[in-house]
């Protein structure tokens, strides 16, 4: 048997008694909404929106015409079309054709600009240098970054001036960060280099490769140290105070306390790194090694992303330098899904 429904309602009558109670004012601040005005409905914005007591201090923005958020990711999205879809579709349909350097035409050839590049010994080569030089520069980043955020988290005098000094190399260009890389790596007046003589190593940076290519490594983890020291440095003040009291409760030892506690919970911003850094390397490193590898001698290392420019741009040779790019980009995207396939899954964001 069903029982009837009765609804009640409960009405509020205001009363000199009820001017300052909590549900008054929200009653008052919720009636008290003004509608939309003119300007926002002609772009099918509501910028006030009655609001339930409890939600009276949120700011609300809704979109009442359903083309105005289209109209505004239509920048980003044809920045990304522009920039990045377009010739990503230009360099796969390069790479199946021979262009003639002086741009009178295109001869399709298949998977033949494909063939020569991964039967080419020095392509190999370069990829092989490009895998070390990118891990390298990402685990002496990460780890130089990290010691630096924990060493400037204790610091209690002098704190600003020891983050400014850290901070500041992030704001050089790769191409200035190259530039000072071979002042200070000059075979006359570079102050690392009469450093190393005085341990008796004759360091010869763009003659000798092996030398060449411990500069440009210094340079390249040099240039990207600020920026994970800023995010390092964030998480740490994030932490709770709580955790840490609880933390050196637990663990005397120091080491210990920060491979247990401090690291798991900095998690994710080491994986945000480690891909930054990864791409760091991989790209950005080009202005570095284009200062330092420039007009000398031919043996000299350099990394894949370089070796498209100097296939393209210097040596004419449009199909092969457009396969090596796909290459390329082919590569990134399965480090891409091996990062966050294998790796994500230790990071917790909790």
């Amino acid at each position: 048997m069903r029982g009837s429904l009765v609804t009640r309602r409960v009405q509020f009558i205001e009363s000199p008694f009820m001017t300052n109670t909590p549900t008054s004012q929200a009653m008052s601040a919720t009636s008290a909404v003004p509608a939309p005005s003119g300007f926002w409905r002609m772009f099918g914005l509501n910028k006030s929106v009655s609001k339930p007591p409890e939600e009276t201090d949120a700011k609300r923005v809704q979109f009442n015409s359903r083309l105005l958020p289209y109209l505004f990711l239509a920048p980003q999205m044809a920045i990304i079309f522009i920039f990045f879809y377009w010739p990503s579709v230009q360099a796969i349909q390069s790479s199946f054709y021979l262009e003639d350097p002086f741009g009178f035409g295109s001869t399709f050839v298949g998977l033949a600009n494909y063939t020569d590049v991964l039967k080419s010994g020095e392509y190999l080569g370069i990829a092989r240098f490009t895998a070390v030089f990118t891990a390298l520069v990402t685990f002496f980043s990460l780890s130089i970054g990290l010691l630096l955020a924990v060493k400037a988290d204790g610091v209690i005098r002098g704190n600003a001036t020891y983050k400014t000094l850290l901070i500041w190399v992030y704001a050089i260009a790769p191409p200035v960060a190259g530039l000072m890389g071979m002042m200070m790596f000059d075979q006359h007046i570079g102050p690392l280099v009469k450093a190393a003589a005085f341990f008796g190593w004759d360091m010869k940076v763009g003659l000798n490769y092996n030398d060449t290519a411990f500069a440009m490594i210094v340079v390249s983890v040099w240039k990207q140290i600020p920026y994970n020291f800023i995010f390092f440095l964030s998480g740490l003040q994030g932490i709770p105070v709580s955790v840490r009291e609880a933390a050196l409760m637990d663990c005397r030892s120091g080491f210990r306390r920060f491979w247990t506690v401090i690291l798991p919970l900095l998690a994710p911003t080491a994986f945000f790194l480690l891909i930054i850094n990864t791409t760091y390397a991989l790209f950005d490193t080009f202005g570095v090694i284009d200062v330092m590898v420039k007009d000398k001698a031919a043996n000299n290392p350099i990394t894949l992303v370089y070796k498209v420019y100097m296939d393209g741009f210097r040596g004419n040779d449009l199909g092969g330098s457009s396969a090596q790019s796909v290459i390329l980009m082919i590569i990134v995207f399965v480090l891409t899904i091996f990062q966050f396939r294998f790796i994500e899954r230790r990071v917790h964001y909790n």
